[in-house]
């Protein structure tokens, strides 16, 4: 990171470098950040850290910045940014020239109810069911299944699907409600999905005001991975699969399951998500694909004194 830091500081800003010490510390630092007027917080980590620091800084006037340095690092996928892989360093000064030269954009955001009544934000999807019983009984993972990426994942997913009940669902959307046996009931955000392994939904854009709502039917967990290939193979119109569009979701499930959001464990249904409009000011790098956001960005702007 200190040569990120030497790339920026070169440009004329002023870095501090703070290390995270548990979950949950990214949202503290980047509240503070907020707070201390500070222009842009980079965000070096995985999903799940990118997740904390947008949800310290929603509704503020502090830009985040993304820097890939994970395991899956969907959201970096999404953004079309070089990767760590073994060139780390190399890749991390690549990825910060293309922040250097992208522009800011308003993304919206979801927001999160558990059965407990905590609150939270989120950036990329939030889920109940499949999903989050696998990080409910994965996370943390072990170091060997981190260091063999998604494959170590699914390895430990698969070991996991005997005990995985047969669930009823009831899904509230925008007032429609939606009633089966649900496998999976996802909230995307996003156009990517499963640590950026699928394309879920190819269209979506970062700040159209919508969620894109996956209903996944079935009785045993192992209907996933089939549903998985499919879409894959690029197939999003199947038996069992449903995509509907909406802002204020709310999901119910007996028994009551797991949830994720932004990959991390997110308590338990029933779940409500709404729609946050624009919450997150998002420094895009110059990578990303020209349709992901509907509005302009305009250029960063030099360092304030």
């Amino acid at each position: 990171m200190a040569l990120v830091a030497d790339l920026w500081q070169a440009r004329g800003w002023r870095v501090t470098i703070q290390p995270t010490q548990a979950p949950g510390h990214a949202t503290e630092l980047a509240q503070q950040a907020a707070t201390d007027g500070c222009q842009v917080v980079i965000a070096a980590g995985g999903d799940g850290t990118l997740g904390e620091v947008a949800n310290g800084l929603a509704e503020t006037e502090t830009i985040m910045a993304p820097l890939p340095v994970g395991t899956a690092n969907s959201f970096a996928r999404e953004l079309h940014m070089p990767l760590p892989l073994l060139r780390g360093k190399h890749q991390l000064l690549k990825a910060s020239q293309l922040l250097l030269n992208g522009r800011i954009h308003h993304m919206d955001l979801g927001y999160t109810t558990n059965s407990e009544g905590e609150g939270r934000y989120w950036l990329l999807w939030s889920g109940a069911g499949a999903d989050g019983y696998l990080v409910e009984h994965i996370e943390p993972r072990p170091k060997w299944s981190k260091k063999i990426g998604r494959l170590g994942y699914m390895l430990q997913g698969i070991a996991l699907t005997l005990n995985y009940p047969r669930v009823a669902g009831t899904v509230e959307i925008d007032g429609r409600m939606y009633q089966d046996d649900y496998l999976l009931a996802l909230v995307s955000n996003c156009r990517l999905y499963a640590g950026g392994g699928i394309t879920i939904s190819p269209q979506a854009k970062l700040d159209d005001g919508l969620f894109e709502v996956w209903l996944f039917r079935g009785q045993h967990i192992l209907k996933m991975f089939q549903y998985g290939a499919l879409m894959k193979m690029g197939q999003r119109e199947y038996e069992g699969m449903e995509l509907v569009y909406g802002r204020s979701i709310t999901i119910h499930m007996e028994p009551e399951m797991p949830c994720q959001t932004d990959g991390e464990p997110g308590g338990f249904t029933p779940l409500t998500c709404t729609l946050r409009p624009g919450a997150l000011r998002l420094l895009v790098p110059a990578s990303a694909p020209d349709d992901l956001f509907k509005k302009p960005g305009r250029p960063l702007e030099h360092p304030s004194s």
